[in-house]
């Protein structure tokens, strides 16, 4: 069996809101008991399907949130079984919804930068982080 041309696309967003308790930033990190990680909620895009809209997707997929995209991410790249895979990452406003426990994502957290940081399983995920603290999200518009 041949494997496609170019590397696999994936889209995803660092998901955020304020605490409904104090105020404070909260990220949210997904747990995908297949791969027992924590991870910003991303996913393949599907033929011909917008990055954009794909992490929209995913996102809504993933933890059950609406969400308004703001400032576009690093992309992150790397192999998963010998084949390049690209995310492209967005940092987006949790808008509405709740979480319904899935195969593919069996609980969600919603922590601080400084939790997000400790909990996230791939150290690469910690550039979208930083990017997403540094680039003056929340509040900036997608692009």
């Amino acid at each position: 069996m041949t494997r496609p041309a170019g590397p696999v696309a994936a889209a995803g967003c660092v998901l955020w809101r304020r605490s409904p308790y104090d105020g404070e930033l909260e990220i949210c990190l997904v747990h995908r008991p297949r791969y027992d990680d924590w991870s910003f909620p991303k996913g393949k895009l599907k033929r011909g399907e917008p990055a954009l809209a794909g992490a929209l997707r995913e996102v809504l997929e993933e933890t059950g949130h609406h969400c308004a995209p703001g400032a576009r991410l690093p992309t992150s790249r790397y192999e998963v079984e010998g084949r390049p895979k690209e995310v492209t990452y967005w940092a987006a406003e949790a808008t509405d919804g709740s979480f319904t426990p899935n195969d593919e994502v069996d609980r969600i957290v919603w922590l601080s930068p400084a939790a997000t940081r400790d909990r996230l399983t791939q150290p690469r995920d910690r550039v979208q982080l930083d990017a997403f603290l540094t680039s003056g999200a929340p509040g900036r518009t997608a692009r």
